[in-house]
This record gives C-alpha cells, structure tokens and sequence, in this order.
C-alpha cells in the first residue's frame, strides 16, 4: 500500500481525532462518575441530616408530651385540693351553723324562762332584777359566743386554705426557675 501525503494526513487527522475523542470521553466519564459521587455525597448527607432532624423532633415531641402530661398531672392535684378545701370548708361551716343553732335555741329558752319568772315576780324590783341580769348573762354570751366563733372562723379558714396553699407552694418550687 502506497501511503500518500493525503493519506499520511488522514491518517494523521483521524488518529488524532481518535486520540482526542478518547481524552473526551475520559474526561465526559471521570466528570460524569464526579457529578455522580457529589450527588450520592449530597443524598447521603440529605439522609443524614434528615435523620438528625428526625431524632431532634422526636425527642422534642417527647418532651412536649411529658410537659403535658406533668401539666395535666399537676391540674389534676390542684382540682384534688380545691375539692379538699371546699370539703372542710363545707364540714367547718356546718360545726359553725349547728354551733349558732345550739346558742340561739339556748337563747331562746333562757328567754322563755326569764319572762316566764318575770310573770311570777311580786315587786317592780324584782322584775327589774331579773331583766338585768338576764341582759348581763345574754351580754356575756354574745361576748363569749362572739369570740368562740371568730376563733373557729379563724381556725376553718387556716384549715381550708392549707390545701391552696400547700399547691402554690408546690406550684412555686416546681415552676418557679422556669419563671
């Protein structure tokens, strides 16, 4: 075979055109397989980061469920002492009302038999007497009977308040640093 000057440079041509096509080609493929790694890189950081997310949500929809249900806990104490409170409030004011009862109706038979013993009385004196210290004992009483119920007024609204009291300390220890 005869190798002309055209030929030699077809040759020549066509060589370097294969020569270059497969410096392309490698290049297109080592791009290709890059772009190809980046992506993969970038999808599994994605993963990552997702699952990272993931775990943070779950651990904050844990923390919101145990702060309810610590919330709901701690209203369901407060209920339980206002209903306590309101029970010895209601038991105290019932001692108090059969406590008044017995002294009215004390007072009211003392009364009968005082103008009872007044109708028997023989002089103006006597009756007058008898009225005055009917009026210094009942006096007395009131004072007394004044006094006692103060004091148990006093002591049930102690008694009442003492759950209340015993959930706003609770409530102060158990919330006051987050405040």
């Amino acid at each position: 075979m005869i190798m002309t000057a055209k030929t030699k440079t077809a040759d020549l041509v066509h060589g370097a055109a294969t020569e270059a096509m497969s410096e392309t080609k490698a290049q297109v493929t080592a791009g290709f397989e890059k772009t190809l790694s980046t992506m993969k890189d970038g999808m599994e950081n994605a993963a990552k980061g997702f699952e990272a997310q993931q775990t943070k949500m779950k651990e904050s929809m844990a923390k919101a469920m145990k702060t309810t249900e610590d919330m709901v806990a701690f209203s369901k104490g407060n209920m339980e002492a206002f209903i306590k409170a309101s029970q010895i409030f209601t038991a105290g004011l019932q001692g108090l009302s059969k406590h008044i009862a017995s002294s009215t109706q004390a007072s009211v038979e003392e009364t009968v038999a005082v103008t009872k013993a007044i109708a028997g009385v023989k002089s103006i004196k006597e009756a007058v007497d008898l009225q005055s210290e009917f009026t210094r004992s009942m006096m007395e009483k009131a004072m007394a009977d004044t006094s006692k119920l103060t004091d148990a007024s006093m002591k049930l609204t102690e008694q009442a308040i003492a759950p209340l009291t015993a959930r706003m300390t609770l409530a102060v220890e158990k919330f006051g640093a987050v405040l």
